[in-house]
């Protein structure tokens, strides 16, 4: 395991200094930029006496490969890994839990995108299995604004199993397929419920699929065959909160 990781971009930052501040080690700032928003994170970290350092541009993108980091880069502990254990007992505490479920999604800004939305439709976890998986890395808690620190991010070792579990526990699995039989709006979406989405282009793996209690599919009228798949799991959230909320 890692010993170190590297956090960037300012919505990252703030999540990390404002919910685990204990996580950080350091933060280097772009020398000479001067807003607010950067002298908030520096402020904050200095607060609980995080050293801070300002670094020419060229050094923060060395730090970072490249990637946008918006004139901060932090070096941090690693965070714990949530897992099977951690997800039973999250199911447990919730009267209707509301999971999002990410089967081979690899690219870091669709799983970042993802736990965005998931942060802002109130989904309970998201959960993602270990292997053919992409996992919180700096880019996914850039594009994910601070998602990453709030929504957990659970990593399990298999999937189908996981399913099954979620399925004694009385969640409702209902997966997302090109050759669903009915559309996403024609399903009753309320209750404990956990939404699957799979690998754009692959879409869910075999055994996946044949665990949900459900499958659907969104209505397709262009020349396109599919969504990103982080426009999908917005667009099949959303439907999910509207049911729930009537």
């Amino acid at each position: 395991m890692a010993q170190q990781e590297w956090l960037y971009g300012l919505h990252a930052m703030q999540a990390v200094l404002e919910k685990e501040p204990e996580r950080v080690l350091e933060v280097m700032v772009l020398k000479g930029r001067n807003d607010d928003r950067l002298n908030d994170v520096v402020n904050q970290a200095r607060r609980f006496g995080i050293s801070v350092q300002f670094c020419s541009r060229k050094a923060l993108d060395d730090k970072v490969d490249g990637e946008q980091h918006q004139g901060v880069v932090g070096r941090a502990k690693p965070a714990r890994t949530l897992d099977e254990s951690d997800l039973a007992a999250l199911v447990e505490q919730q009267s209707q839990p509301f999971l999002l479920v990410l089967d081979g999604v690899t690219d870091p800004h669709n799983i970042g995108a993802c736990l965005r939305t998931a942060d802002a439709a109130g989904v309970d976890a998201v959960i993602v299995p270990k292997d053919k998986s992409g996992g919180l890395t700096g880019t996914a808690r850039k594009v994910a604004c601070g998602a990453a620190e709030t929504v957990p991010f659970i990593q399990v070792t298999n999937l189908a199993r996981t399913l099954k579990s979620l399925q004694d526990q009385g969640v409702w699995i209902i997966g997302t397929a090109g050759e669903a039989p009915q559309m996403l709006y024609e399903a009753k979406l309320s209750g404990p419920m956990a939404l699957v989405m799979g690998a754009e282009g692959k879409g869910m793996r075999r055994l996946t699929r044949e665990t949900c209690d459900e499958l659907v599919k969104l209505p397709m009228a262009g020349s396109v065959s599919s969504l990103n798949v982080s426009v999908a799991t917005g667009v099949c959230l959303y439907e999910i909160v509207r049911q729930r909320s009537q």
